[in-house]
């Protein structure tokens, strides 16, 4: 647990636990590869151990406009690009997280959420929006297992 989570009572609690746990798994998952197996792809997706997608979240989808090549790159460790670094990014964009949900004034809060996977003038509660990160980390938790298991036979979640 950390400060922010120590700070916070009732459901936001609640929900900081839950996608602490989470977070838990997806890092427990990579914590003793090398470089090189976070980079490997082990299944016929473009996902590896080390994509940037944990760190950049939908962000880094450019809108879903990127071109393929750069779409696909969002999956894939890069050259130059390190798990510890990744890692430490994870956790910097966690932290953050973590301190928004504990500000928010009200988690009824809602916005309009501009994405070409729902109809125009969808809104989304912040609530909403939390447990959508934390069932995104959940699935990506448990397709890193997957990938870890294929890597070394290790298995993290089970």
């Amino acid at each position: 647990m950390n400060s922010t989570q120590a700070m916070v009572t009732g459901e936001r609690a609640d929900l900081l636990a839950s996608l602490a746990r989470q977070r838990h798994f997806l890092r427990h998952t990579v914590g003793d590869l090398t470089d090189e197996q976070a980079r490997q792809r082990t299944t016929v997706s473009e996902l590896c151990l080390g994509g940037r997608f944990i760190t950049d979240g939908p962000s880094a989808m450019g809108g879903g406009n990127a071109d393929p090549d750069a779409w696909a790159n969002l999956f894939r460790m890069l050259d130059g690009e390190t798990l510890s670094g990744l890692l430490a990014e994870y956790g910097r964009v966690a932290r953050q997280t973590d301190e928004l949900v504990a500000a928010l004034p009200d988690l009824d809060a809602d916005q309009p959420l501009n994405s070409p996977w729902v109809p125009p003038g969808t809104r989304w509660t912040a609530r909403r929006v939390l447990l959508h990160v934390i069932a995104e980390t959940a699935q990506h938790a448990g397709h890193a297992d997957i990938i870890r298991e294929s890597l070394d036979g290790q298995k993290t979640m089970g």
